[in-house]
Order: structure tokens, then C-alpha cells, then sequence
């Protein structure tokens, strides 16, 4: 579903050559009040037209220009009249598609850099104003870099590797950073983001939730029509959030689908029927399906076979429900753009890191047609939209869950005993972090049990039991994570508990690794 509107009159495009931070890109745009929407690389000069976008921004990515296949954009889209800013791989590629020279660095740039910036107007404009110096500490990641400048650009910075760490065509408003501005570690990256916005693409700051609920609520209104639609509500933040914004566009007209797997938390279906049937009054059908997932999930211990088994098996459900409740055709879900990004391979730069079960654990062919609000949102953004939207806290800032529920956290195969060994474990460590008083905020805690068996002793007896593994980590928007330093004390209970009273678990450990290079999720 598309969230543009009337309601966003300024709005940004965001091409996706692979970079990491293409996410931060459209958060720091998004953030300054200016709707961003990231497309591919190689979306079509028509695509983009229709957006009519007041600038382009040309993300980096990890390629060099001259490798084989290397992602290239419409070269049209230079010459359309409105600003366009290539940062790092996109900068090269701009100044290769108008006739600059792009060569590979003796020296690679990887991390804080120091920049001396020549010219103070423009992109550069009021960050040194009453400051005698004109260095500025950036981040950069790159190898090749622009050598030649095309015709009609002039330089606006450079660094000890890179002759033109900055440059810019003033007629044309076409622009290049080496560096990457939307990054925390670049300083003033902000200022130099709202000096492209505000001063060169003349945007005004009119993006905000209310406009996006009212824009969403407009899409939704004018897709739909009168017909009525299936929401798929798992009690998590995002279907939650989906589930009332869909209740504001279409009112009772939104059923909402509650699926019990058999792969969710201790207690997980009971609260959501006591919330969102008995407190919130919304239109909610439970379907107990645990025997029928089990009954496929029997002898899988692929992670991407279990997401596209469990991806089917719900989108056979709601096709089944929409049936049932006079052929509906169309359903809403909560998927995010890190689901997005994550799962979906744009045909080069990107590559796909695992299938989420509502995108690319989806089955080709669909009688639904997809409804996805929330699509270009990040999770602390839908909290935000949750929070105007008026949902109570302990919906908005719980924790996020996957939707293949417990079967990407049993490494290996899937069987009831095994689900009750890792729901228990999993009771404890949800309760011992809600009780301990720690001062980072989490962002996700659970257990996950391991296809491994090690000896213990229990009551001067042998044992030969399985092992959890405790994953706690703190984040933004689950893009990136760093795994957090639990007080010892809290981590020897969590251990001692679940050592002593879960059976056939002997040994805990603890997950010390941040995303990248490991995600969140062990699967």
C-alpha cells in the first residue's frame, strides 16, 4: 500500500543502492519533518516522476561502479530539474554518469575522518558560523572515490584520501558527499541533511504522525471503499497498531484475525483477547490452529524452510477466514521496513539476510490483496503513531516478537516438549527482567533453546540435558543492536531459575554479540 497522500505536499525519494544506512537516511529526513519514501535503484523514471518528489537523495551501497552488474539508476533522473544528493557510492556514481573519472583509492577510508571543507554555503551552509576552523570530523566507508569532476561541478571539501570528499553543480542543484551525513558519527550530519532539504530542495516541514494517520487513514478509506477487511492482529506493536488505525479508517468493517500457532509466549493468547476483545471492543476472531502448524513444522530445522512454512500456513488461514466471513479480499498486516529490507534482495546490492513470514515467507500467489500501513515505518516510529493513535503503554513499548513466534527461537526441530522446555524458560527470564532494576532500556530479551546436550550433575547425579541460551540487547529500530551488560547477579538468577526449574535444562549462556555481524534473532 502506498502512504503518499496529498497530505504530504514535500516529500523526499530515497534510491536504495545496499547501504546499511538507507534506513537513517529516511529517519533523519523523516525526523525534520519531511516525508521520505526509500524506492530501489532501479525504479522506473515514470515511478518516480509520479511521486513527485522535491529532491532525490542516491544512497551508498557496497559495489564499485565498475564491478560487473554493478547497480546503476536511470540517468534521466540527473536531468529531471529538481536537487539530487549522492552520498558515497552514490556520489561516485553520480560524477560516472556525467562524465567524471572514479578511481580506486590507493588508501581505502573506513571510520572518522577529518574533511577541510572549501566552501561554507550550500550544503555546508551555518555550520561554522563564529568558528575560525573549516575541518569537520565525518564517517566515512568507502575505496574507489571521485577523481575527475564532470563538467560544470566544482569541489566543496576534501580529506587526506579523497581529492573531492564533496562536490557540487550549483545550476543544476546536483550534489555529492563522500561522507555519510545521516550517521551519528559525522558531525553536524544534521545540519548538512536540513541545509539539502530546507535551502536547496526549498521543503517545508509538514510531515508529522497526525499527517500520517490521516493519510493512512484516506489510503486505507480510498482502497477499500465499502468493502470489508481482515486484519492479522498477533497482540505485537505493529499488527496492534495496524489493527486500530484500520478500526479509525473503516470502523467495524476491520475483523481481526488472532492466530494461535502454538509457537506463542506463556499467556500470550489469553491477553490477547482479554485487550483488544474485552478492553479496546474491536471485531476479534481467535482461531486455534497449533495443531495444524505443529503438524507441518514436524521434522523442519531449516529457519528459512520454517518461515515460509509458517508464511503459507497463515496467509491459507485468512484465505480460509475470508472466505468464511463472505469473501473479503483484502488484508492488513503489520510489516515494517527493517521486515522489508530484510527479506527482499532489490537484484544486487542487498542481500537478503532471512525471510520475514509476512514478506518473503509469503506464497507467490495470494487470493488477498495486501494492505501494509506500516511499510516504510520503523518500530520506534510505530510506537510513536501507536502512542497518537491513543493505545495504552503496555501494548506500545512491549517488546517486539517475531511472527514465526517460538520456531525461530528453537534452534533445529520443532516438537511440543521442545516448545514447553523454551516457554517456561522463556516465562522466567521475561519475569526476573521485568522485576530487576537496569538501567539501559531493553529492546528485546528472551530465550532460545539449542540443539545442544551437555553433562551436568543435579543431586550428585549425572545429567545429559539441553542448553538456553539468554539473548538481551538494547537498540533503536532493531537495524542495528548491541547486546546488554545484565548485572551478574541478575544473570545467576535468570540461570538459577531456569536450571532449577525447568526441566531438562542443565546449562545457560549468554549471547555477547551485536547486529551486525549477528542478528537479533538466532534464526
Amino acid at each position: 500500500m502506498d502512504n503518499i497522500t496529498t497530505l504530504e505536499k514535500d516529500r523526499i525519494l530515497v534510491l536504495d543502492f545496499g547501504s546499511q544506512y538507507t534506513q537513517l537516511i529516511a529517519r533523519r529526513t523523516r525526523e525534520m519533518g519531511v516525508y521520505c519514501e526509500i524506492q530501489p535503484f532501479d525504479a522506473p523514471i515514470h515511478t518516480i516522476e509520479a511521486h513527485r518528489p522535491k529532491g532525490i537523495i542516491l544512497s551508498g551501497g557496497p559495489a564499485s561502479i565498475y564491478d560487473r552488474g554493478s547497480p546503476k539508476c536511470d540517468r534521466a533522473i540527473l536531468a529531471m530539474g529538481i536537487p539530487v544528493l549522492g552520498i558515497c557510492y552514490g556520489m561516485q556514481l553520480m560524477a560516472n554518469l556525467l562524465g567524471g573519472k572514479v578511481v580506486g583509492s590507493a588508501r581505502r577510508e573506513y571510520g572518522q575522518a577529518m574533511i577541510a571543507v572549501d566552501q561554507d554555503d550550500g550544503l555546508f551552509r551555518g555550520i561554522f558560523d563564529g568558528e575560525d576552523t573549516q575541518g569537520l570530523s565525518v564517517w566515512m566507508s568507502h575505496g574507489d572515490h571521485v577523481e575527475q569532476l564532470p563538467e560544470g561541478f566544482e569541489g566543496m571539501a576534501s580529506s587526506r584520501n579523497c581529492p573531492f570528499a564533496a562536490f557540487g553543480d550549483r545550476c543544476r542543484k546536483l550534489y555529492g558527499l563522500q561522507f555519510h551525513p545521516e550517521v551519528a558519527h559525522t558531525s553536524h550530519g544534521s545540519q548538512i541533511i536540513r541545509n539539502f532539504l530546507f535551502e536547496i530542495c526549498d521543503c517545508q516541514s509538514s510531515w508529522s504522525m497526525g499527517s500520517f494517520i490521516r493519510g493512512s487513514v484516506a489510503e486505507i478509506r480510498k482502497t477499500v471503499g465499502t468493502e470489508r477487511v481482515l486484519c492479522a492482529l498477533s497482540g505485537g506493536v505493529d499488527s496492534s497498531v495496524v489493527a486500530v488505525l484500520l478500526h479509525e479508517a473503516v470502523g467495524d468493517r476491520s475483523i481481526c484475525i488472532f492466530v494461535n500457532n502454538g509457537l506463542l509466549r506463556e499467556g500470550e493468547a489469553e491477553d490477547v483477547v482479554r485487550f483488544f476483545r474485552d478492553e479496546m471492543h474491536l471485531n476479534l476472531h481467535c482461531v486455534d490452529a497449533a495443531d495444524l502448524f505443529l503438524e507441518k513444522l514436524s521434522g523442519v530445522s531449516d529457519p528459512e524452510e520454517k518461515r515460509k512454512i509458517i508464511g503459507n500456513e497463515f496467509v491459507f488461514l485468512f484465505e480460509r477466514e475470508a472466505r468464511k466471513h463472505g469473501d473479503i479480499r483484502f488484508l492488513a498486516q503489520g510489516t515494517l521496513y527493517p521486515d522489508v529490507i530484510e527479506s527482499v534482495s532489490f537484484g544486487g546490492p542487498s542481500a537478503k539476510i532471512k525471510s520475514h513470514h509476512n514478506v518473503g515467507g509469503l506464497p507467490e500467489t495470494m487470493n488477498l490483496r495486501l494492505i501494509e500501513p506500516l511499510r516504510e515505518l520503523f518500530k520506534d516510529e510505530v510506537r510513536q503513531l501507536g502512542r497518537e493513535l491513543g493505545i495504552p503503554e503496555e501494548i506500545v513499548g512491549r517488546q517486539p516478537f517475531p511472527g514465526p513466534g517460538l520456531a525461530v527461537r528453537i534452534i533445529g526441530e520443532i516438537t511440543r516438549e521442545r516448545i514447553d522446555v523454551l516457554r517456561e524458560a522463556d516465562a522466567i527470564v521475561t519475569e526476573e527482567l521485568a522485576n530487576a532494576d537496569i538501567e539501559v532500556e531493553i529492546w528485546q530479551a528472551f530465550a532460545v533453546l539449542l540443539p545442544v546436550r551437555t553433562v551436568g550433575v543435579m543431586g550428585d547425579s549425572r545429567t545429559y540435558d539441553n542448553v538456553i541460551a539468554l539473548r538481551v540487547v538494547s537498540s533503536v529500530d532493531g537495524m542495528t543492536a548491541d547486546w546488554v551488560r545484565l548485572p551478574y547477579d541478575i544473570l545467576g538468577r535468570i540461570s538459577n531459575r531456569i536450571v532449577n526449574e525447568v526441566n531438562g535444562i542443565n546449562r545457560v549462556v549468554y549471547d555477547m554479540s551485536s547486529k551486525p555481524p549477528s542478528t537479533i534473532e538466532w534464526e
